[in-house]
This record gives structure tokens, C-alpha cells and sequence, in this order.
């Protein structure tokens, strides 16, 4: 498979611009996640990657060799890249091995060429090649769309939200089938989402767009623990947020003196911190605050508190078992480092 490279590429639709110079690579046999809300550019810039809609301006080069800068753009059925949409559109007047043949040489079409090792890649039984698609369950019809886009080898495999219309359970079972014939293909991917779990479960790296630009691209992890903004950290997760000053290395908030994750300038700071990293702890211990509302998972619970001396709002995120009742009062402590920002 290829590397994506793409610089400077700007892209307006009459007088409104959709994408702000972006600067992008995806390495070779990895999966970038795309992740941005709604209105983002997301699926543009995707279409854009793909040929189906012209740059203004930038580069983009697929293994070194450009396929749009200045007056140059490669027609999508040159760029060799396999497309995967959101709602699969398989033809359902062909069966399942015909769908997977369908963009081959007539040839191969005729010999069913690699159709039952491309089921078995995406995690289906050969059987399954004499069916209509509409006798597969929908997340069985994402993992045909899959092996179709597979089927001519291509340089890379683009993915536009393909789990959005699958329930949640479903959503997860395809998701991980999706990513392992993926990294078994050895692909380079692009996966188009609004989804920040399915973001940071299947990405190798995570690039957020937001109002046509990219904020932050990194690992899931650094994305998650170390986002570049407060704004970026509410987006990718629940996020506790808190007035602080930096002061020595450290930040000082209500829920105490906190290391960095990252070094931050000294003076007034807005404290981020994860749900998660908040104990509970007994009455006696930690900062004091009163239980308001919380939400019973099963496994865990979403527990909002109002801190004793500020009357800050807090959210926690803990195991179901140690879920405090309303209008109890408990402790605070934190676990790991803080992430402290500029104020607003």
C-alpha cells in the first residue's frame, strides 16, 4: 500500500470555503481516523482525496507521485484508491460475489476473482458469494463493501462514515471485523467519522477537523490526554474544566497542586481533567463535594458533584459499584496530570 501525502489544499464551494490548507500524511499500512462535528469538511476533503471533486489549491501526492497541484488532477478511476461509502451501495440486482467482481477486469469478474479469500478477509463465508446482498444484515453489507473496494489491490482505501446507520452493537462487532481486514490487507486507510469512540478505537493516528482546518493530529492517546485546546478536549471527550494558575511547574486549582501533562506558561490557566482521573473518596478525605445527579450504567456510572467551596461543577466517571447517592457528600482526589491552557 502507499503513503498519502497532502499539503496546502484549500477547497471553496462559490463563496464559502469548506477546507483551510490542509497539511496531512498518512503513513504507509495505517489508518488515519478523520474525526470532526458536523459541517467540518470531512467528507470534502475526503472527496477531494478521492478525485470526485476538484482542489482550488495544494498538492496531494499518493506514493510520491502527484495526482492534483496547480493544473494537475488525476481522475478518480486513475488514483487507483478503493472507496467505501456510508451506506455500502451494493447493487442489489447482483449476488454478493458479483458485487465484490464488479469493478474488475471482465475476465476476473468471470473467474469470481479472490471472491471467497476477500470474504474470508473481511470475515464472511464463502456461501455467502451466491446471496443478494439484501440477505446480509447490514453490518455483513459494510464488510462486502469492504472486500469490493479491496478487490483491485488499490493504493488506498477510503472509508465516509460506514458505521453510521448500524446500531450500537452491531456498529462495534463490524468495526473491529472492518479494522482487522484492513491491517491483514496491509492497507493504507482513511476513515471519515463524527464518531470519537470509533476514532480513537481504530485509528493508528486521529486528525480533527474543525471549520475546514486541522487542529490536532496525533496517537489516540496523546489526542485524548493531551488535546491541543479546551474546546478539542469537550469534543473528544467528557472534560472537567477549572479556573487554575500555573505556578513552578505545577497548577494549582481547587482540586489541588497538580502536575503537567504538558508545560504551560506561568500565570492564570483554565485546569483540564478527565472524568475518569477524579476519585471518590470518603467525607473525610479529598475535596469536599456534594453529589447532584448520576447516571447508572451497569459497569460504571456518570456522577455530577458541585464542589463544597466554589460550588464548581464536577462530573466523575467511576465503577457502578462506588456509585455515590444524591445528596451524599464525599471526597475529591485526582489521579495523574492535569492539562492547563490559556483562559479564554
Amino acid at each position: 500500500m502507499s503513503e498519502l501525502r497532502v499539503s496546502g489544499l484549500h477547497k471553496s464551494f462559490g463563496q464559502h470555503p469548506v477546507l483551510r490548507g490542509i497539511d496531512l500524511v498518512v503513513a504507509r499500512d495505517s489508518l488515519l481516523a478523520l474525526l470532526g462535528p458536523s459541517g467540518s469538511g470531512k467528507t470534502t476533503l475526503l472527496r477531494v482525496l478521492c478525485g470526485f471533486e476538484r482542489a482550488d489549491a495544494g498538492r496531494i501526492e499518493i506514493d510520491g507521485a502527484p495526482v492534483a497541484h496547480d493544473d494537475l488532477h488525476v481522475r478518480s478511476e486513475q488514483r487507483h484508491i478503493g472507496y467505501v461509502a456510508q451506506e455500502g451501495a451494493l447493487f442489489p440486482h447482483l449476488s454478493v460475489a458479483d458485487n465484490i467482481v464488479f469493478g474488475l477486469p471482465r475476465a476476473q469478474r468471470r473467474a469470481r476473482h479472490r471472491v471467497d479469500e476477500l470474504l474470508a478477509l473481511v470475515g464472511l463465508p464463502s456461501a455467502f458469494g451466491d446471496r443478494p446482498p439484501q440477505a446480509l444484515s447490514g453490518g455483513q453489507q459494510q464488510r462486502v463493501a469492504l472486500a469490493r473496494a479491496l478487490a483491485p489491490s488499490p493504493s488506498l482505501v477510503m472509508l465516509d462514515e460506514p458505521f453510521s446507520s448500524l446500531d450500537a452493537g452491531l456498529r462495534v462487532e463490524t468495526r473491529q471485523a472492518v479494522a482487522d481486514a484492513l491491517s491483514a490487507a496491509h492497507a493504507t486507510a482513511v476513515l471519515v467519522t463524527h464518531d470519537q469512540s470509533e476514532a480513537l478505537a481504530m485509528g493508528h493516528q486521529v486528525a480533527v477537523l474543525w471549520q475546514g482546518r486541522l487542529v490536532q493530529t496525533a496517537t489516540p492517546e496523546t489526542l485524548y490526554r493531551q488535546p491541543a485546546t479546551p474546546q478539542l478536549a469537550c469534543f473528544v471527550g467528557e472534560a472537567v474544566l477549572l479556573p487554575g494558575v500555573v505556578r513552578n511547574a505545577e497548577v494549582v486549582c481547587e482540586m489541588g497542586t497538580l502536575p503537567l501533562a504538558l508545560a504551560a506558561p506561568e500565570g492564570d490557566a483554565t485546569v483540564m481533567l478527565r472524568p475518569e482521573q477524579i476519585r471518590v473518596v470518603g467525607p473525610s478525605g479529598g475535596v469536599p463535594a456534594v453529589v447532584e445527579g448520576r447516571v447508572f450504567y451497569g459497569p460504571d456510572a456518570s456522577v455530577d458533584l458541585r464542589l463544597a467551596a466554589s460550588k464548581q461543577p464536577v462530573r466523575v466517571r467511576l465503577a457502578g459499584h462506588l456509585c455515590p447517592q444524591v445528596g451524599e457528600t464525599v471526597g475529591l482526589l485526582v489521579d495523574g496530570a492535569a492539562m492547563a491552557y490559556e483562559p479564554a
